[in-house]
C-alpha cells in the first residue's frame, strides 16, 4: 500500500476516513482548504442514523465520545401549517435511532482523535493530474504539490479531485434553502420557539413550492432553512448583500403565513444565506482508475436529505477498512469499496422508511396528503 494516504478534505468524510486508517494502524495526510478549524461555522445539526453514521461511528471507536455530544431532545419532531397549527407532535423519549449532535462538534470530535499534524490547514486544491502507475500530482493555490500513489477526494459537492475520474458535475435541482438564525429565542421570540418545539419543525402551506424547517440547537438557538423551489434565476434578482431587504423579499413569498413562522425569516439575528441544491446523477460511478477514489458529496452529491453527512462517514470507514484488510493489494480494497459504495448510492432514498421513523405505522391522513404533494415538486 502507498502511504501515507493523501486524503483532500477535513469534512466528517475525510476525517472519518483518517480515524479508521489511524485505528488499523495506517498513516494518512489531510489537506483542508480553510485556514484552521475554527475559521468557519460548520453549519447546524445533523441527525447521526443507526444504519450508517453510526456504524462509522463505531469503526473510528468513538461511541462513548459521540455519545457525549448527542443534543438531548432533539430527536422531538412537529409538523405545522401555515397558520401556526399543530398537526403532528411526536416527543424524543429517548429510543430514536437518529439522535442529534452539532457538525462542529462531530468534526472536533474526530480532529482531536487524530495525531498531531495529520491535518495540513490551508492548502486550497487548484487541481491535480495522473503521473502514471496509479501516481497523482494534486496543485495548490500556494503554488506547491504533493505528488502521492494513494488519493482519496472527500472534498465535497465541487471536488478537484472528481474529474480524475468522470465528467459528471452537479446540476441545480431546482430547489433551495434560505438559512437563517435565531438566539436566544425563548426570550425574545418566545411565540416562535413555542411553534418550533424541542427538537425539528417543518411548516407547508397550501402550496408545495415553499416550506420552512427549523430546529432547535444549543440552548434556545433555532436554525431554519427557508425552502423555496424556484430558478437560480429568481435568487440571482435577490440582493442578498442587503440582508435586510433579501429577508423582505423572502418572506413576501410566505404571506399570510403565521408570524411566529415568518419570524424566522423577518426577525433573523444573521443575515439570510442562500443554499443552492445540486445533485449528481443517480447511481453515478466510474471506470475503476488506479491509485484514486472518492467519498462523500465528491462521490454521490444529492439535495439534502440528511443522509449526506452520515453516508460521507460510512464511505470513509468501509474505505479505511478495505486498505486495511487488502495491506498488499490497494487496487482489490478500492474496487472492493467503489461496489459497495455504488451499490448503495444506486438505490433511491427511501422516504417511506423516514416517513415511518418520524411518523410511526400510523401517518396521519392530511399528512401523508401534504408530504405527497411536495415531494412531487422536488
Amino acid at each position: 500500500m502507498h502511504v501515507p494516504v493523501t486524503i483532500i478534505g477535513a469534512g466528517v468524510g475525510g476525517l472519518t476516513l483518517a480515524r479508521v486508517l489511524w485505528v488499523h494502524g495506517i498513516p494518512s495526510v489531510v489537506y483542508e482548504a480553510e485556514p484552521s478549524p475554527t475559521a468557519r461555522a460548520q453549519g447546524g445539526m445533523l441527525d447521526i442514523h443507526d444504519y450508517n453514521g453510526q456504524l462509522a461511528i463505531e469503526a473510528a471507536g468513538l461511541a462513548d465520545e459521540f455519545r457525549g455530544l448527542v443534543l438531548h431532545g432533539r430527536q422531538a419532531f412537529r409538523v405545522l401549517d401555515r397558520d401556526g397549527n399543530v398537526l403532528f407532535d411526536k416527543a424524543d423519549d429517548g429510543t430514536g435511532g437518529r439522535p442529534e449532535a452539532l457538525r462542529a462538534d462531530l468534526r472536533r470530535m474526530l480532529l482531536d482523535s487524530l495525531p498531531s499534524g495529520t491535518v495540513h490547514w490551508g492548502h486550497k486544491v487548484t487541481g491535480a493530474r495522473a503521473l502514471g502507475g496509479g501516481r497523482h500530482e494534486v496543485s495548490f493555490a500556494d503554488g506547491s504539490t504533493v505528488a502521492t500513489g494513494l488519493l482519496v477526494g472527500a472534498d465535497g459537492a465541487w471536488s478537484r479531485i472528481r474529474p480524475l475520474l468522470t465528467d459528471a458535475a452537479p446540476e441545480y435541482v431546482g430547489t433551495s434553502f434560505v438559512e437563517t438564525y435565531l438566539y436566544d429565542a425563548a426570550t425574545r421570540h418566545p411565540a416562535t420557539a413555542r411553534a418550533v418545539g424541542g427538537g425539528s419543525m417543518v411548516a407547508n402551506g397550501p402550496a408545495p413550492d415553499v416550506a420552512i424547517n427549523a430546529h432547535r440547537e444549543n440552548g434556545d438557538t433555532l436554525h431554519a432553512y427557508i425552502q423555496l423551489t424556484r430558478p437560480l434565476d429568481w435568487f440571482a434578482a435577490i440582493d442578498f448583500t442587503d440582508p435586510a431587504a433579501a429577508a423582505t423579499r423572502i418572506a413576501a413569498e410566505f404571506d399570510g403565513w403565521a408570524p411566529e413562522l415568518t419570524a424566522l425569516i423577518t426577525d433573523s439575528d444573521t443575515a439570510p444565506v442562500l443554499r443552492p441544491h445540486h445533485t449528481l446523477p443517480i447511481g453515478h460511478k466510474w471506470e475503476r482508475q488506479p491509485g484514486v477514489t472518492l467519498v462523500g458529496d465528491a462521490a454521490h452529491l444529492t439535495a439534502p436529505n440528511g443522509e449526506g453527512a452520515n453516508l460521507a462517514m460510512l464511505d470513509g470507514a468501509e474505505l479505511a477498512q478495505a486498505l486495511a484488510a487488502h495491506p498488499d493489494d490497494t487496487e482489490a480494497a478500492l474496487a472492493e469499496y467503489e461496489q459497495a459504495m455504488f451499490t448503495r448510492s444506486a438505490a433511491p432514498f427511501d422516504e417511506a422508511l423516514v416517513m415511518e421513523s418520524l411518523f410511526g405505522d400510523d401517518i396521519p391522513e392530511q399528512l401523508a396528503e401534504l408530504f405527497k404533494d411536495h415531494d412531487q415538486t422536488a
